[in-house]
Order: C-alpha cells, then structure tokens, then sequence
C-alpha cells in the first residue's frame, strides 16, 4: 500500500497537550515517544498515557506508532507487553544491533494484532556493520520500517555534525540500500534546530536526494517544509504522466525503450513514475 510517511513527529506520550496537538496537525504519522523523551520517572505514566491515547483515537488518517523502551531495560519488557495489547499501527523499537533484535523484538509481540507493524531505530555503530542482516529480517518477522536515529548514532561515533552532515553520508546511504533491498521504508533522522528553517529545509533536501521517503520531526513548526520537500512536485508528476501515457500508447506496448523529449526512457523508468503518481494520489486524498 502506497501510504505517505513525509513527516513523523515524536511526541512525548506523558506531555497530554503536545498528544492532543498532534490529532489536528498535518503530519503523515505520530511517534508517541515512550524513551528519550520521558524522564526514568515518568515512563509508567507515560505508557498508560499512550496506551490511552491510542485507544481514545481521532488520529485521523496519522499513522500512530509507539516508541518503547529496549527490552534490556527495566521498562522495556512491559511496554512491549502492553503496547502488544493495543491498536497502535506500528511499535518502535531503539538501539537495535543485529538481526536477532529484530526477532527478539518480533517475538515480544506475538500477541499482537496482525496489522501491528514494527519498526527499527538504526542508530548504534554495530548495527551500521548489520544493515543487510537487520533488514533481511523482514522475511520473517512484522518489521517494515527503518528509522534513522543521527543524535544517538553521533554521539556514540563522537561525530560533529553540520546541516549537510558530512560524517554520515556513507552511513545513511547504506541504510537506504538495506532497506531498499528488502522492501522497508526508511525515515531520515531528526534536525535539533527547529527555528532553522533554511537549515532544515537544506537537510530535508539531501534526505530526499539519498531516497528517504521523509523525515522524523520533534517540532510542529517543521511539518509545513517537511510535508513540501518530500511530496512529488508538479513537475515530476507531470513527467511521470508523461512516461505512463507513452507506454501506455498502444504502437509502444511492445517496447522496452523510447524516446520521450530527447530523454531515453526505459520501462525500468515507467514503474517509477507508477510510483510517483500513486504517491501524489495518496498525498492529495490525505490532504483532502
């Protein structure tokens, strides 16, 4: 299913203002964070909260996953209990290292709906040695989606990071091709300076120039240029109905290659733009 995942806000599970903010704004899907973002304290309140949330719904269209915390923590057993139990569409998991992880992680929520997906933070330096087997996992386990953690992936390299973000580019490319390989999503890391909208709207660039399908986000404000970058825009949706409409001419339904506006086009070229207008579809329908 073609579904937009342009802009994923994190929102603390115990802040019940910032949950309720986010039924009403136009992000793709709501992260409601049950890890860094609450303090040791506050992390059983904040499981009920979520837990609430979900059930109480009017999410609209938002995609609503849960953030828990690792299994090899104190909170992370009965998270992965309770969310187990609920209607969230997908459990977020962190620190993930290997692809026995993800089954670990799999096996936790056995008794889970079927629908519950389940997602994995890359973000520590030995998974970046496990991309392929990580995502390889996906054959047998619910997991369909990786998130890029860049804080906590920084600071466990010890890198400086700018907007472009330099350090990390070989990291971030090989997590696309891993996911790429195996049929996930994949989401781009957060940008901590939310009062820079050049420098965010920079790096929501290079994200969608490495193939991200979007970005994780921790403020609203971010939603608007977020939502901008990564949706198609008119004039690769035009040449996407360009290239279905001439393969789709009956004299050029035997070919494998043409020649569109002095453009060599392959049909390699028209499942892309199969792609692109299904996406612009789903977009325009959320917007709606």
């Amino acid at each position: 299913m073609t579904r937009p995942r342009r802009s994923v806000l994190y929102v603390p599970a115990s802040n019940a203002r910032a949950v309720e903010k986010a039924r009403k704004i136009a992000c793709d899907a709501v992260i409601l964070d049950l890890e860094d973002a609450v303090a040791p304290d506050s992390k059983p309140s904040a499981r009920e909260a979520a837990l609430a949330a979900v059930r109480d719904g009017g999410f609209g269209h938002r995609e609503v996953i849960i953030r828990v915390n690792a299994l090899d923590t104190e909170w992370g057993p009965a998270d992965l209990s309770a969310v187990s139990q609920s209607t969230a569409d997908a459990v977020l998991v962190p620190k993930v290292r290997t692809g026995r992880d993800i089954l670990e992680y799999d096996s936790a929520l056995s008794a889970a709906p079927a629908s519950m997906q389940l997602w994995a933070m890359i973000e520590t330096a030995l998974a970046v040695f496990r991309l392929e087997e990580i995502a390889g996992a996906a054959r047998s386990s619910r997991l369909t989606c990786f998130v890029m953690g860049t804080n906590d992936l920084a600071k466990e390299l010890r890198m400086q990071l700018d907007v472009r973000r330099a350090p990390l580019t070989a990291m971030l490319g090989l997590t696309v091709a891993a996911a790429r390989a195996h049929g996930l999503s994949v989401l781009d890391g957060v940008y901590n300076a939310f009062d820079d909208e050049t420098g965010f709207e920079a790096q929501c660039r290079q994200g969608l120039e490495y193939g991200f399908d979007g970005k994780t986000l921790i403020h609203p404000r971010q939603i608007e240029i977020c939502n901008s970058v990564f949706a198609p825009d008119a004039a690769t949706v035009a040449w996407a109905e360009r290239v279905k409409a001439a393969f789709g001419n009956p004299e050029n339904a035997q070919k494998g290659v043409l020649s569109l506006d002095g453009v060599m086009v392959e049909r390699l070229h028209l499942a892309d733009a199969e792609r692109v207008l299904a996406m612009d579809a789903a977009i325009r329908a959320t917007d709606t």
